[in-house]
């Protein structure tokens, strides 16, 4: 449930009004302890492990931090609907802030973890501050005044933790294709949707100036999505969508031109889903007429084009990128921990979440991993938002148990709920068939829509977006989409 995300979380060590820390030179310590007795408890990454952590931990026992290079938390359900317009980006995402000031937030990332003392380098995400007359020291600072200081280097400072909880996520995954960061967009995050919202009507704009070709126009127009799982799936459906309500209204000459491509290197899209949701994906976008590449391969990416083994040269007016994680360049730095061997992305844990250790094979009792940067020993899980949003359910109340003396709750047991993808035109396809509770199935079409909208309601976090969201839905319905470009 992309582009740049970096993040990390936290440890145990019952000691943080130790305050003087050795210094390490060019850092500034914060120790960011608003009250004296609570252990400290860092949570790296505002996600869908993270941000469920720091909404639900009991902030009266716990001395919270969040380090995080985002400042909110993104639905990435709805990227793909934000990303055409059928929703407005806000409705996507909850403020980290919300929460502050019962914990501490840092928009920053970390860029270390020093197991043995209990330390966290970071460095701040934020534009580097040079007024020409500031002369500040690099030494320690109070929590509340600047974490940046004026240099010609981005500062850096360092944190403590009792308790370390490392959500960080995972990065988008390029193959190490050349072009593909320089030239692509991924769908990862709000900003991802905004950047596609904007690249795709100026698609439009530019091919409706009478300077150009037809030739030129088509090319342009040309969609190409990489990645055929539930990201690429749904924003292909979007896109149709909007080629066939809104802009088909407004520019009818252009939209005839405008075409979609779904390249994936599998035999079949839509690979975690039941063979008879896919065939039906595969039926209902071909009749829609969006084009499926599958057992594609690209070879590089340039400026408006790409290299395909089985095509050639395929130009392009927006390529959008969705082709599974890479490490997080944080889990990357790790090397005291145990990493799993297959995916190399991810740092091993217990059934408790507790990361396990290299050197003594053990788990350290105070760092715990989640989501996409972690895996269960001997039970790998999908990379999926609905992993990450229950270990952090089981995790928040294990912490909260712990804290309070309570015996913390047995070992994390995943409750598949089943899958869900939109495949346009009010259709979609439910996946029960390995549901963990509940009645097994599957359901397509209107129905399977209903639930789709219907799940993605239920979970949205706060109340303002339970308010957003089905009114954008209904405003669109009513008055279309917002065409604007700014």
């Amino acid at each position: 449930m992309l582009a740049a995300q970096r993040s990390a979380t936290a440890r145990t060590g019952l000691s943080h009004a130790a305050a003087a820390s050795p210094k390490v030179k060019g850092v500034r310590t914060f120790f960011a302890s608003p009250s004296r007795g609570k252990q400290r408890l860092v949570i790296l990454g505002s996600g869908w492990g993270g941000y469920e952590i720091l909404r639900a931990i009991d902030k009266k026992r716990w001395n919270v931090i969040i380090v995080s290079p985002n400042s909110y938390f993104n639905f990435t359900p709805l990227l793909a609907s934000c990303s055409v317009g059928t929703l407005e980006f806000r409705a996507a995402v909850e403020p980290v802030r919300r929460y502050t000031p019962d914990v501490v937030s840092y928009t920053a990332w970390c860029d270390s973890i020093d197991f043995k003392h209990k330390k966290l380098i970071c460095m701040p995400a934020t534009a580097p501050v040079k007024f020409p007359d500031s002369n500040q020291s690099a030494s320690g600072r109070d929590p509340n005044e600047s974490a940046s200081e004026v240099s010609g280097k981005p500062d850096k400072f360092q944190l403590t933790y009792d308790k370390l909880v490392i959500a960080v996520g995972a990065y988008n995954q390029t193959f190490n294709i050349p072009g593909v960061k320089e030239h692509a967009h991924f769908l990862k995050d709000i900003r991802d949707a905004r950047r596609i919202r904007t690249r795709v009507l100026e698609c439009f704009e530019q091919a409706n100036q009478p300077t150009i070709t037809d030739a030129d126009r088509r090319k342009l127009l040309n969609f190409c999505i990489v990645g055929g799982g539930p990201t690429g799936v749904e924003f292909a459906a979007e896109l149709h969508d909007f080629l066939h309500t809104d802009i088909s209204r407004h520019y009818p000459a252009l939209a005839r031109m405008a075409k979609i491509n779904l390249y994936d290197v599998a035999p079949v899209i839509l690979g975690g889903f039941d063979s008879g949701l896919q065939d039906y994906a595969t039926t209902k976008f071909k009749r829609e007429g969006i084009r499926l590449l599958t057992q594609h391969h690209v070879e590089r990416v340039e400026a408006g084009r790409m290299f395909v083994t089985e095509e050639g040269e395929v130009n392009f007016g927006l390529l959008v990128w969705s082709t599974g994680l890479a490490p997080n360049p944080l889990i990357e730095s790790i090397t005291e921990a145990k990493k799993d061997e297959r995916t190399k992305r991810t740092l091993i844990t217990t059934g408790t979440m507790n990361v396990v250790m290299k050197e003594t094979g053990e788990s350290d009792p105070d760092v715990f991993a989640i989501g996409d940067a972690a895996t269960i020993a001997d039970e790998p899980l999908p990379a999926t938002a609905q992993v990450a949003n229950q270990q952090a359910k089981y995790l928040t109340k294990r912490l909260n148990a712990l804290i309070r003396g309570r015996a913390p709750a047995a070992a994390f047991k995943f409750q598949n709920a089943g899958s869900l993808a939109y495949v346009g035109d009010w259709e979609a396809v439910f996946d029960r068939t390995k549901a963990a509770r509940g009645p097994k199935g599957k359901e397509t079409g209107r129905l399977a829509w209903l639930l789709w909208r219907s799940a993605y309601f239920t979970k949205t976090l706060s109340i303002r977006n339970k308010i957003l969201v089905p009114m954008y839905w209904f405003l669109n319905w009513i008055f279309g989409r917002d065409l604007t470009r700014f």
